[in-house]
């Protein structure tokens, strides 16, 4: 049976670093089943989470080391169980948009935490808005909803909270 490694790793920014993580995944007859990969800064960020059997796991953990050293990254290994799919929960997708300032991401977790609502993927970004070059800030994330969870209601308090803080946001079911 499959079992699974979460693998990151964090370096500078340079061409090859995918190739040579996935080549050594690859090398040792691993799957990547899901990756994250992106550049913050000057820092390459890559997050996977890959599947294989005891002995491949096993290899990944000699073979990854010396591959990060070699382009200086600091590397993670660790050994992980499928997610279980939380029970009575429904995937909700969330977007915001808004001009930056620090503390919307903090926010919106108090949020949906106090609520005892689950973030299972979140993503920001900033960029300049058109014509006035102003620095917007974007978030998606998903969450799972416990079905006990009035949708109807959470709509409303989530985008009367957004109003008061200038947030421009939807909250709507995730369709994939």
């Amino acid at each position: 049976m499959d079992q699974l490694i979460v693998i990151s790793a964090l370096g500078s920014d340079r061409p090859g670093i995918v190739r040579a993580l996935s080549g050594a995944v690859l090398a040792e007859q691993g799957n990547i089943l899901d990756s994250r990969m992106t550049v913050l800064g000057g820092e390459f960020a890559v997050l996977m989470l890959v599947s294989g059997n005891e002995a491949t796991l096993a290899r990944l953990e000699e073979a990854l080391p010396p591959v990060a050293g070699e382009l200086d990254l600091t590397l993670t290994l660790r050994r992980t169980a499928p997610r279980e799919a939380p029970a009575g929960a429904r995937p909700y997708q969330v977007e915001v948009v808004a001009m930056d300032h620090p503390g919307i991401v903090h926010e919106i977790a108090q949020f949906f935490s106090a609520r005892g609502i689950n973030i299972s993927d979140l993503s920001t970004g900033t960029y300049a808005a058109p014509h006035t070059g102003t620095r917007m800030f974007s978030l998606h994330l998903t969450l799972s909803v416990p079905v006990e969870e009035s949708v109807a209601r959470l709509r409303d308090a989530f985008l009367d909270f957004c109003e008061e803080r200038n947030l421009d946001a939807t909250l709507q079911p995730r369709r994939s």
